[in-house]
């Protein structure tokens, strides 16, 4: 029996050997960097995912999509993944994607209200002038200093778009290309939709893509003001603005993301069969 029992043991630590020499060349899965820099103008340090693209060359100039609701549990993973199938089967370039994950965000995405059920229910609202800031000032630079850059991407939702509408309605040249997801224009009685044809008349006519959705499972309000965000942008008439909107049929609130950004990247970037 004793003489069973040594022979099973030795078979099963050769076994056991055996399978952790076949597992035991394991290498970290890699896509990119995580940041940390400290912002003056919001007194605190913020997180930064980066994606970088496989191969990734210092001395090649990528386009740059700068991702709010950036945080790893957030919309980083799969917006990368999004970004990678569109290089993959699309005419999408390397797209390098900063994640910018988040502290408070209804604190940095909504501007200053005076109505009170808004302060009550977003007791640290109403900074979204310095993170814009910080975009401007302090991120974009800092991104720009490590990496070559081309072209300057949003990508916001629901507060987010909220971000995104106010930023291309106030310093339109921030950014080129505009993904605009479910903007929250509800926000102090519409305050920013109502001034939009004002704003955007002074707005330079300068290369621009402007992609705005909704989805057909939101509340009425968001379609409604995502809608008149539209018709203003196409009334403004700006011959070099490409202009696009998009009703999602089978989304709501919480689905919509990934399935608008994939019908707004194919608006930039169509399929073309391989030569």
């Amino acid at each position: 029996m004793i003489k069973k029992l040594i022979i099973f043991c030795s078979i099963l630590f050769a076994f056991q050997s055996m399978v952790f020499a076949q597992i035991g060349n394991v290498k970290s899965l890699n896509i990119g960097e995580i940041r940390t820099i400290r912002s003056k103008t919001l007194n605190e340090e913020r997180t930064l995912n980066i994606y970088l693209p496989q191969g990734f060359d210092k001395t090649k100039s990528y386009p740059v999509i700068y991702l709010l609701d950036g945080s790893m549990n957030e919309d980083f993973i799969h917006i990368t993944g999004l970004v990678q199938f569109f290089n993959l089967m699309y005419s999408m370039p390397e797209t390098i994607v900063v994640g910018i994950a988040n502290v408070d965000r209804k604190r940095d995405f909504t501007f200053h209200t005076d109505l009170k059920d808004l302060q009550k229910n977003y007791p640290t609202t109403g900074h979204s002038d310095k993170f814009i800031t910080f975009l401007e000032k302090e991120l974009k630079p800092y991104i720009a200093s490590q990496f070559k850059t081309g072209d300057e991407y949003l990508f916001g939702q629901s507060l987010g778009g909220l971000l995104a509408t106010e930023i291309l309605l106030k310093k339109p040249e921030m950014f080129n290309n505009y993904f605009i997801i479910s903007p929250s224009l509800w926000w102090d009685n519409e305050s920013l939709l109502k001034q939009a044809g004002q704003l955007l008349s002074k707005s330079q006519d300068t290369k621009k893509f402007v992609y705005v959705s909704v989805g057909k499972g939101e509340p009425p309000v968001m379609i409604k003001d995502a809608e008149a965000l539209y018709d203003v942008l196409i009334k403004t008439g700006k011959k070099n603005w490409t202009i696009e909107y998009k009703m999602m049929e089978t989304d709501n609130h919480a689905t919509i993301l990934h399935r608008s950004l994939y019908e707004g990247l194919m608006k930039m970037f169509p399929y073309q069969e391989p030569k």
